[in-house]
């Protein structure tokens, strides 16, 4: 794709995955919602627009190169634990999604009608390079689903790449196949939100459905080399019971198998479902427990202080590998190759020579990338 560095936000950008359909609207063919456009009409997600006048044939991308900011993080915050942990990632999103969420909790992003909202501009390059420049390991598309935005990822990732940069999907996994093999053939990590395991909770809570997420997971790790972790996260009441949790565990065991590292996330009280009181952390303990006992080696438990749910184990000694505060690693016994420094087992995920005294730690750096555009 490699679009010019010198396109802005003001020129059109021509999006992909669409195609006219015989009463002459224009369906998007990127997620199962398949949005039928009239001319100059915006699908769910707002920011896929088909176009006006000479492009009312075409599929335009109202968000290239716009962003809702940029932050450097830790890349455990993704959460991603076993992705080149203890380093930083230039994260950015834009704004919209193709979910309805009642429960999203970056419902002033995601939920964004309002383009001046997106105070950044930035080129692909110029994102690949301030990431080389602060030091960052990795990009992530985040905090409003990626997928929306694929062709900017896109080209953000191919950028990124020429660099020696990794990049990383924060997403929902909600993507029709075609679409989705473009963009994960850029992508080096993800992390999936599996927001439940029932239809009824997607359709009913999401506007979507459970299929295509669990499609997504099962193409990721049968056709790709993609590194990928997943987040629950747990509703009081909604999708914490303990015959969804085992039924979603032995899913992932017998299709994604066991080295899939699954984080439990902590809900608060956010959007349209603020009467739903915070999650408890026995809640949270409860699934990880359930999670082990199906078998899972990696799981984790977030939004809460829980050093052991936090903490990497050795799944074949059982040692603390990657001993974590919230943000903070505390200890790191991992050799560069992926093997406990203990007993010489391989450890799933990506790794590099690690300094603890290096270690990125629990900051959140803002960053302005609209000088470094001009």
């Amino acid at each position: 794709m490699n679009a010019p560095e010198s396109m802005t936000a003001d020129v059109p950008y021509i999006g992909r995955w669409w195609h006219l359909i015989e009463d002459g609207r224009l369906q998007c063919d990127l997620c199962p919602r398949d949005c039928r456009l009239h001319e100059g009409q915006r699908g769910l997600c707002f920011v896929r627009m088909r176009g006006e006048g000479e492009l009312r044939d075409q599929m335009v991308l109202t968000t290239y190169g716009r962003s809702s900011g940029f932050c450097v993080d830790p890349i455990e915050k993704k959460p991603l634990n076993q992705f080149y942990p203890g380093s930083s990632v230039l994260s950015f999103g834009t704004a919209g999604c193709n979910l309805a969420c009642k429960f999203c909790q970056n419902w002033d992003i995601s939920k964004s009608r309002e383009f001046d909202r997106l105070t950044d501009q930035a080129s692909p390059e110029t994102i690949a390079r301030a990431a080389a420049e602060l030091g960052c390991r990795s990009v992530a598309f985040t905090y409003n689903d990626p997928v929306i935005f694929a062709e900017y990822a896109m080209d953000v990732a191919d950028a990124c790449h020429e660099r020696d940069i990794r990049t990383v999907a924060v997403t929902a996994g909600y993507m029709h196949d075609q679409a989705r093999r473009e963009f994960y053939a850029k992508i080096d990590a993800a992390n999936v939100d599996l927001k439940a395991f029932t239809e009824d909770f997607y359709f009913k809570l999401t506007g979507a459905h459970l299929q295509p997420v669990l499609d997504t997971l099962i193409y990721l790790k049968r056709e790709t080399d993609v590194w990928f972790e997943i987040t629950t996260l747990l509703i009081p009441g909604h999708n914490d019971g303990d015959a969804e949790l085992q039924a979603e565990c032995r899913w992932i065991m017998a299709e994604l198998g066991g080295d899939v590292p699954l984080h439990f996330s902590a809900f608060h009280p956010d959007w349209k479902m603020t009467g739903v009181p915070p999650t408890p952390p026995e809640t949270l303990t409860r699934a990880r427990d359930i999670a082990m006992q199906a078998g899972l080696r990696y799981v984790y438990t977030g939004n809460v202080h829980d050093i052991e749910g936090g903490t990497t184990y050795c799944p074949h000694c059982r040692d603390e590998v990657i001993s974590r505060d919230w943000y903070r690693i505390l200890s790191y016994r991992i050799g560069e190759d992926g093997r406990c420094l203990g007993c010489g087992g391989a450890i799933a995920g990506r790794y590099q020579k690690f300094d603890l005294k290096k270690a990125f730690g629990p900051r959140r750096i803002p960053v302005r990338l609209a000088e470094l555009n001009r």
